[in-house]
Parts: structure tokens; sequence; C-alpha cells
């Protein structure tokens, strides 16, 4: 089984400059298949309180927290 966590996944964010290359090596049929992949995923699902600005605060800080 392949570690997701390291695999090029669509974001929120904007991508760091190494991201953004390894999300464009992918062919456009990856790319798709990464995309519904996010979009089925359990969590996908779920309903939340939070507003768009809370996730995109919550994304911000993890994205911080893991660039150090």
């Amino acid at each position: 089984m392949t570690d997701t966590t390291t695999r090029p996944l669509p974001s929120a964010l904007p991508p760091t400059e190494a991201e953004l290359a390894a999300w464009q090596a992918l062919s456009r049929d990856e790319q798709i298949a990464r995309y519904r992949e996010a979009l089925q995923a359990p969590e996908a699902g779920r309903v939340s309180k939070a507003t768009m600005a809370d996730v995109l605060t919550a994304a911000r800080q993890r994205v911080a927290a893991r660039r150090g």
C-alpha cells in the first residue's frame, strides 16, 4: 500500500516549489485520480461546524508546523 502522506495531493494552500513540481510531474489522469481519492476519503464527507476561514487557518498552521 502506498503512503498517501508522501504523495503529491491537491491542497487548499499554495504549494511549495517542490510540491508544485511533483504535482506537475504527474499525468493528467493521475492528478484526477488523486483528486478523486482525496474527495472520496472518509474525512471528506464529515459535517463540521468550522467555517472555511477556520479550515484555512488550521491548514496554514499545519503547513507552518511541517515546514518548521
